[in-house]
């Protein structure tokens, strides 16, 4: 069976033409999708013929809501889908000022490990396709009755780890036929695959590209983050520095503020002298509590200490705002518990 959301607008033109259908079948079949239909029986515009060749040949991936979690401090929304084989992942939607924000899952688990994520600690399962993606952002908008204008791939898995499917997703969110999301609406998060960096830089796609960093050592981020063991952080960083060259990008560098860990002066001053002089800003975030660790998260004053180091030096830091708190809306949490048998 096809995947029919994974393809573009080429791909499924030539596979209607192929089968003898007109070729503005297709825009009219993809408007249907772009509306969350679940069903080619509920494109009513489309001939009898075409539906039954759809039905026979095609299949229609969908996010189905297991699980829906609303904070009653901010509203921010935090879902648990499954698919077609009953594999489930996170999403949260974020109200701001200037619209709605989806993060979104890329993989089913993770293979990377990080000592502070609660994802890693499930395990992995598969890769997303580029339809399943898209299906978070369709089926959150359908019920919540909202228009979703920015998307963060910043939930379960590795984004670059899935590389293909996520390239895919990308250039068929953002095109006309599609939800139409502009690149420099979207943020795609990134441990550090840095063969991968390299090649998102080539492509020139115009996104914000967020790099979790954590650490300023490469003793502190091998003890907390398994991948650089494979890629230091002098890699790393000039990976960064040749995206930023290729995109004329700003990176956004995700700090886990893990009190006695990576947050004393001295870290901060080292964050400071690495990423002196780059395009680049710090988000710092105060650490999750996550079961099975015992990471404690910043005091204030500690935040504050490192925005002052940072900005003192020329490094443009903010600690960011926690949203969904009292819904645990971090990644990996609800997926525990789901699997626990919890909730």
């Amino acid at each position: 069976m096809i995947d029919i959301v994974s393809l573009y607008s080429f791909e499924l033109e030539k596979l209607l033409t192929d089968n003898g259908f007109q070729k503005f079948r297709a825009n009219q079949v993809l408007s249907w999708l772009k509306k969350g239909v679940l069903s080619f029986s509920q494109m009513t515009n489309i001939p009898a013929d075409l539906i039954g060749f759809l039905e026979t040949n095609c299949y229609i991936s969908h996010a189905e809501i297991e699980r829906k979690l609303v904070s009653k401090i901010d509203h921010t929304v935090k879902y648990l889908f499954s698919f077609n084989d009953n594999e489930c992942v996170e999403s949260v939607v974020m109200k701001y000022h200037h619209g709605y924000t989806i993060c979104i899952s890329t993989q089913v688990g993770c293979k990377m490990g990080c000592t502070f994520c609660a994802t890693g600690m499930s395990g992995y399962s598969r890769d997303l396709t580029a339809s399943e993606m898209l299906a978070q952002i369709v089926s959150a908008q359908k019920d919540l009755e909202i228009r979703i204008s920015n998307v963060v791939l910043m939930g379960m898995g590795e984004p670059l780890d899935n590389f293909d499917n996520v390239i895919k997703f990308l250039n068929i969110v953002s095109s006309e036929q599609s939800l139409n999301i502009g690149m420099r609406h979207i943020t795609l998060s990134t441990c550090g695959v840095v063969p991968k960096i390299y090649d998102l830089a080539d492509m020139k796609l115009q996104l914000t590209l967020s790099v979790s960093l954590h650490a300023p050592t490469d003793y502190i981020r091998s003890t907390t983050m398994p991948i650089n063991k494979a890629y230091s952080i002098s890699e790393l960083i000039r990976a960064c520095k040749y995206y930023i060259e290729k995109t004329k990008r700003r990176i956004s560098f995700e700090y886990a503020m893990i009190d006695s860990v990576n947050d004393t002066d001295e870290c901060a001053r080292k964050l400071a002298d690495l990423l002196s002089g780059m395009l680049c800003h710090v988000n710092l975030i105060p650490v999750n509590s996550v079961k099975g660790t015992e990471y404690v998260k910043s005091n204030i004053q500690r935040q504050q200490s490192f925005v002052e180091i940072l900005g003192k030096k020329g490094v443009t830091a903010t600690v960011r705002r926690t949203l969904g708190s009292d819904i645990n809306a971090s990644c990996g949490q609800l997926k525990r518990k789901h699997k626990e048998g919890g909730i």
